[in-house]
Order: structure tokens, then sequence, then C-alpha cells
């Protein structure tokens, strides 16, 4: 018997049972269909704008298929819709892991890490993603996003708040943002005697 072709006893009248897989309805709440149509149907509901329902189903259908790329990935994508950041940062993260030339993984695994605050690890997944399809804009614009992040942190475009005052007294001893030093501790450029 192939798989999807109906079994006779054993089941109601007309019920598909796939063989060697998930059946058709195992536990109480488990969707219909098997292992490929909670994939199918997790995929519709997302391109549909679904995702929280496409979580639903994608998540049963990783757990009974965990080595399957396509089924995490789609997954990701739903949890990443669905604002569950660091799940979708781990089932990227796996994908990944597991093809690391996988751009696709390496884009979603940066974009997650930014939501979650580590532009660190996004900026590093980004440029991964960059450097393998440099002609796509979003990945290019992502990165720049996080890059900009990342230099507006370390001060790079001076103060962020309102009201602070450019030239704000440093610590004595903290290098201004930028500028090299000269050997006696005074960026260079800076002239005391003037």
């Amino acid at each position: 018997m192939e798989d999807g072709q109906e079994r006779l006893g054993g089941g109601a009248p007309g019920e598909r049972v796939p063989t060697g897989g998930v059946p058709a309805q195992g536990r109480p709440g488990e969707p219909s269909g098997d292992v490929y149509d909670w994939f199918r149907r997790g995929a519709q509901l997302l391109a549909q704008g679904h995702p929280a329902a496409a979580e639903q189903l994608l998540v049963r259908a990783a757990e009974a298929e965990p080595h399957s790329r396509s089924i995490r990935e789609a997954l990701a994508r739903a949890q990443f819709d669905a604002g569950s950041y660091a799940a979708a940062l781990e089932n990227f993260r796996t994908v990944a892991l597991a093809d690391p030339s996988d751009d696709y993984a390496q884009f979603g695994w940066g974009v997650a890490a930014a939501r979650l605050g580590d532009f660190e690890t996004s900026a590093e997944h980004l440029a991964l993603a960059v450097a393998m399809r440099p002609e796509a804009d979003h990945y290019r614009a992502a990165l720049r996003q996080t890059r900009a992040t990342l230099a507006a942190r370390a001060g790079a475009f001076g103060p962020l708040l309102p009201g602070v005052p450019a030239d704000r007294k440093r610590p004595s001893g903290e290098p201004e943002a930028g500028l090299p030093r000269q050997p006696g501790g005074q960026p260079e450029g800076v002239n005391d005697d003037a």
C-alpha cells in the first residue's frame, strides 16, 4: 500500500491513513492529514497573512519531521511574523547550521537577532547573507540598518539624546570616537597651543 491510500479496516470508512508516517488524526486535537498536509496548509496560512495559525500547524510538522529544513524555515518565518523572535532565531539558526550556504537562513538569523537587540550577531549573519546574494536589496538594507544601529550605539554620530551637548566632557583617558590618538594623548588635529 502506498502512502496516502485508503486502508481497509481499523479506521473510519474512506479514511486516508499514511503508511509509515504520522497517522491522520493520531492524537486528540491534532490536525487531520499528514506532515506534508500540515506543511502545505501552514505555508498557505503564512502567505495569507495568518502567521500564528501557520505556526500551530508548522510546529506539529517540525515535531514530526525535526530534520526537515523546509519545514523549519517556514516555521521560523511564521514565528518571526507572529513576533516570536527568539523561537524564530532558533529555527533559522538550526537551518543555517545544517546548511551554512543557505543565504535566507543567514538573513533570517540576522534579522531575528536584530529584533532581539543582538546587533553584533545580526551584523555577522546579515553580512554572510549579503556576501552570498549581493543582489538582494533587502539583505543589504537590513545590514545597513544594523551597522547604523551599532555605529549609533558606539557614539559615531554624536549625542543621541536631545539637549546633550556634543562637546560634553569625557572621563579622563576616554578617546573621542573616530579620532586616532597622537603619541601625547591628544587626538590628531588638536593643538593645545591654539
